[in-house]
């Protein structure tokens, strides 16, 4: 029999809508019946693709034993953390704080008012590997609550407090200064993979965003190992297991140093800020192969993860039918049935496929073998491999697609959309791919029609249904990807719903007393607290990205009180920057942006005529940290109000650039060649 979780849209809620579990989604009717039951609340928080929530549901969520035991003595609430990053990150936090470390799936338990006592992250069924039972723990908790709830209040009052003062605001009046940048990148250095790539030893994560600052860093100084940092990386994860080599696309991170066995999820996060790193890393060193994994994991997002109306999914499972990574792995004899013995052998070598495996016994595909060399072992020319690697991959990946695939979140979130809406537009500009462009206004109009209900922006959408006011990282992306999108289309829209969702941001989130952005609106849910985050993590925070967009529409608008702002975002980030850059990535990127200057762009011309081509093209050839583009479709677009483009407009009725910089202006500019010499000044 199902139960509440039924009606939910979440596909994770819904995955859990016949556990013989009481589930509740967090909401009024589960608090009061904490309340009127004088009985704690177990929350527990996952997401669609953890692995190890699967695990934990097969083994105690599904067990009627241990269902009885969470019916008789708790309040039970599911929440999916990719709908509710509020809840999870204050639980999250409080997580750390009674165990030093935190994960999914996360469990808690709170007092009716939802005060934090007890938690951790996956608990088994039966104590095994210094980790209690999940049955045990559940008698225990219930025995503390009833007969010892002075200890509990004694609990909830301390993480209250410690909860309390982190989200406190951080005020910071010290100079922001180029020291900063300097120190992060000296406090970065020591702690990369000179063999490997990436940071740390196990497991390693792409962290893109660190690769972003390490990029600007070698822009400005010219120092060969930032460079070879990301080179090293960017080509390791490339040839490496987590990254798919026939649909396209990155798993979530890789459990070994090598970048072989993957955590097989996929994010549509994670693709999105790689596919922009790697973009960048294309524009500066011109390598074909980041240009092709940019490309394939578009290809994978367009074919695999999109809606019919233009929505991005969220996720795709690291299971399928019940084993972590078995859609992705081979057989070697598999190999050669699907490609004959010529090919076959060949693709085997290439990929390092043998009959022992390179996990549990299957092969995960990863470049084992130098193209050179296996060229020269098989007496192939580089067109002749080429040809045999491209049609191997048409008819592994066709082969594959028969097989029974991982599962997938098909909610459409705000936030991670907006990430992918910018990937698309600056792919569409860099690689001059129009297709690229018209999935992102798809994408844009979608977002726009679909997740905004009476002005106020909205978090996740479902079969139709559109739910639970934006937060602060919905706002900001989407200014975001709005931005990008203005920039390949110049459609005066593009910036003007930027420009109304900036105003209703700071509207929404901004604490005047403190300077600081809240992640939660001032007309959401009041909770225990009020969360702020400040660390960049799988994803740029709000505030970060919102210092970001505030910045440059400051710009663009001429508008001081977001300049202001920005700067003070800043300014409460610079300790963290300094002393803890693996978290602070998006952060950086923006302080480098506001120490040295942004190039303005304004661009007059029909971006689809030829004479405008040309000068998009001189703009994207190389790599530019910092730059805002304007663009002016048609000489009487009422964008040209805009302080930005006052008096700019076509001259002789040629494609037109202008450059400023530091309140300096060039000239017009009508030739292209003219044009990328005077970006590189």
């Amino acid at each position: 029999m199902a139960n509440r979780l039924i009606n939910e849209t979440s596909p994770y809620l819904l995955q859990h809508a016949n556990n013989p579990v009481d589930w509740y989604a967090w909401g009024a009717e589960a608090l009061s019946r904490a309340k009127t039951t004088d009985k704690p609340i177990l929350l527990s928080i996952g997401y669609s693709a953890c692995h190890w929530c699967h695990v934990m549901e097969r083994e105690s969520f599904e067990n009627l034993d241990i269902a009885e035991l969470m019916n008789e003595h708790f309040v039970n609430i599911k929440v999916d953390r990719e709908e509710r990053p509020d809840l999870d990150s204050i639980y999250m936090t409080a997580i750390q704080l009674m165990t030093g470390h935190g994960g999914w799936p996360m469990t808690v338990f709170l007092t009716p008012n939802c005060e934090p006592f007890y938690g951790g992250t996956y608990f088994p069924p039966t104590d095994r590997h210094g980790l209690i039972g999940f049955p045990r723990l559940l008698k225990s908790i219930a025995e503390t609550y009833n007969e010892r709830r002075d200890d509990v209040n004694k609990v909830t009052r301390h993480l209250m407090s410690r909860l309390e003062t982190m989200s406190s605001k951080i005020r910071n009046d010290n100079t922001l200064t180029q020291d900063i940048i300097t120190k992060a990148y000296e406090n970065l250095v020591p702690n990369f993979d000179a063999q490997h790539g990436g940071f740390g030893q196990q497991p390693k994560f792409p962290q893109p965003m660190i690769y972003e600052f390490i990029l600007r860093h070698f822009i400005r100084t010219e120092s060969s190992l930032g460079l070879e940092m990301i080179e090293l990386t960017l080509d390791r994860m490339a040839e490496g297991g987590i990254y798919d080599q026939l649909g396209g696309g990155f798993h979530r991170y890789s459990t070994d140093q090598h970048w072989l066995v993957p955590h097989f999820e996929k994010m549509l996060y994670d693709n999105a800020l790689l596919v922009s790193l790697y973009l960048h890393a294309y524009q500066v060193t011109k390598n074909p192969t980041y240009r092709r994994i940019v490309e394939e994991t578009l290809d994978y997002v367009t074919r695999e993860m999109t809606d019919g109306c233009g929505g991005f999914y969220s996720s795709q499972d690291a299971d399928s039918e019940g084993v972590e990574g078995k859609y992705f792995v081979w057989q070697k004899d598999e190999i050669l049935d699907v490609l004959g013995n010529c090919d076959g052998e060949i693709i085997n070598n290439y990929f390092g496929i043998t009959r022992k495996g390179n996990f549990e016994e299957s092969n995960i595909l990863r470049v084992e073998q130098d193209e050179f060399n296996l060229r020269k072992k098989f007496n192939l020319s580089k067109q002749d491999f080429d040809a045999i690697l491209q049609r191997s991959k048409i008819k592994l990946l066709e082969n594959r697609s028969h097989r029974i695939p991982p599962s997938r979140d098909s909610k459409i979130l705000t936030s991670w959309n907006a990430l992918m809406l910018r990937a698309f537009a600056k792919a569409s500009s860099i690689l001059e791919r129009s297709e690229y462009r018209e999935i992102g206004e798809v994408n844009a109009r979608f977002l726009l029609d679909n997740l905004r209900q009476n002005g106020r922006l909205l978090r996740t959408y479902k079969n139709g249904q559109s739910k639970l006011g934006g937060y602060l990282e919905d706002y900001a992306f989407l200014i975001d990807g709005l931005l990008a999108l203005h920039e390949v289309t110049f459609e005066p829209e593009w910036l003007k719903e930027s420009m109304s969702l900036a105003d209703q941001m700071v509207d929404l989130f901004w604490d005047d007393d403190s300077n600081q952005f809240y992640d939660t609106g001032k007309d959401q849910e009041n909770l225990i607290i009020r969360p702020c985050e400040l660390t960049d993590n799988a994803i740029p925070c709000g505030s970060s990205v919102a210092a970001d967009v505030l910045l440059r529409l400051s710009i663009i608008t001429d508008n001081a009180a977001y300049r202001d702002k920005a700067i003070s975002l800043l300014s409460a980030a610079q300790g963290m920057m300094s002393s803890f850059p693996a978290s602070t990535g998006h952060w950086l990127n923006v302080l480098d942006a506001y120490l040295n200057g942004t190039k303005e762009i304004v661009l007059a011309g029909n971006p689809s005529a030829n004479d405008t081509r040309k000068l998009l093209s001189a703009l994207y050839e190389n790599y530019i940290p910092s730059y805002i583009l304007v663009g002016i479709k048609e000489p009487k677009e009422s964008i040209l109000d805009l302080p930005i483009t006052e008096n700019r407009g076509q001259v002789n009725a040629m494609a037109t650039a202008f450059i400023c910089e530091n309140y300096v202006c060039q000239m017009p500019i009508t030739d292209a060649t003219q044009f990328s010499m005077e970006l590189q000044n």
